[in-house]
This record gives structure tokens, C-alpha cells and sequence, in this order.
């Protein structure tokens, strides 16, 4: 029986990332397939007589596209702001997008936060460790108010990293890791499962 017990969840932990990997995959291409596709293969279907499955994809991924660009060149750096601060003046969507944007912008551009590499650090006390990320260095005026050389690590909470705590901390104090800024935050998101 404890064999058996064994075998069930050995075949659980193989299947389950592989079916749930699937079906997340699948919902998403038809959540983005549904939402320009329904329009318009609605309209081949009544004209044309057939539809184009993955239609709707498609046109997601070259309006990004298409955005991202657009963004990227003169013309958008000066229009996408414009249009962002009258975004900003609609009454709760003021206080949802900019929370939005942020998680995106962390999700998909971890450089743009500074973290230039992986830590471990004593903290909240000595004896417990830490993962976190060195965000800055060279704190002139810091230093120079305690003589010493300082670190700021921001240590994010599990297992959203998006809150934490920016600790100035000794540089003699922080060992670094040898793993990537990304694989630091796969660890802190799965809350210590992941193994790099």
C-alpha cells in the first residue's frame, strides 16, 4: 500500500505541473483569441462562410507589437504620456492602473528596478538569512556619516515580491550569490521550492 501511496503522488508531482502548464496555455490563447477574434470571425463566418482559428492571437500579438514600437520612437515617447496623464485623471482607474503598471513593469523588466545581483543577508536578526537584491551603492553621504561602506538591499516578501523592506547594510555583511537576479525571484515567488 505505501508503495502504491508512492507511486500516486511520484505520477501526481510528474503530471500535474505538465497538465496545469497545458491548460493555462490554453486558456490564455483562447482568452486572447476571444477577445479581437470573436469580432472578426464572426464576420468571416457570415461573409466568407469560414472561420480562421487563432485569428484573434494573431492580432493580439501584432498590436503589441505595434504599440511597443510605436512606444519605442520619437513620435510615441511624446504621444503615450500625453495619453497616459489623461488615463491618470479618470477617477479609480487612477488608482489601478499605476499598481498594474508596476507589477507588469516588474514582472517583465527586473533591470529597470536595479537589481544588480543576488543576496543573502542576516536579516531580520543574526542567525536568520535572507534572499535579497542589491539595488544601489556608493551612498556618499550615508557613508560618510558612519564610516563605512554601504549596500542598499531591497528583500521582498513571499510570494509577492512587489513589497519588502530597503535595508542599508554593511558590504562586508552581504554574501553574493551565484545565480541569476531572475532565478533569486523564481525562489522568493515559489517561496523556497524552486531550486535554481
Amino acid at each position: 500500500m505505501k508503495r502504491l501511496k508512492r507511486y500516486f503522488v511520484t505520477g501526481l508531482v510528474v503530471l500535474l505541473p505538465i497538465v496545469l502548464s497545458v491548460f493555462i496555455l490554453v486558456k490564455v490563447f483562447s482568452f486572447c483569441d476571444n477577445v479581437l477574434g470573436r469580432f472578426l470571425n464572426s464576420y468571416f463566418r457570415e461573409t466568407l462562410g469560414f472561420y480562421i482559428p487563432g485569428l484573434g492571437l494573431i492580432l493580439s500579438l501584432s498590436i503589441i507589437l505595434v504599440t511597443g514600437f510605436s512606444a519605442s520612437h520619437f513620435l510615441g515617447k511624446k504621444l503615450f504620456p500625453y495619453f497616459e496623464s489623461l488615463f491618470l485623471k479618470i477617477p479609480l482607474l487612477n488608482r489601478i492602473y499605476p499598481t498594474l503598471k508596476q507589477i507588469v513593469l516588474f514582472v517583465l523588466r527586473q533591470e529597470e528596478f536595479g537589481f544588480q545581483k543576488a543576496v543573502l543577508v542576516e536579516y531580520p536578526s543574526k542567525g536568520i538569512w535572507s534572499l535579497g537584491f542589491v539595488t544601489n551603492q556608493a551612498f556618499a553621504e550615508i557613508d560618510s556619516k558612519i564610516n563605512d561602506k554601504l549596500l542598499c538591499v531591497f528583500i521582498p516578501s513571499t510570494p509577492g515580491p512587489l513589497t519588502g523592506y530597503a535595508v542599508f547594510l554593511p558590504q562586508r555583511e552581504v554574501i553574493f550569490l551565484d545565480i541569476s537576479v531572475q532565478d533569486a525571484l523564481k525562489i522568493i515567488i515559489s517561496g523556497g521550492i524552486f531550486k535554481p
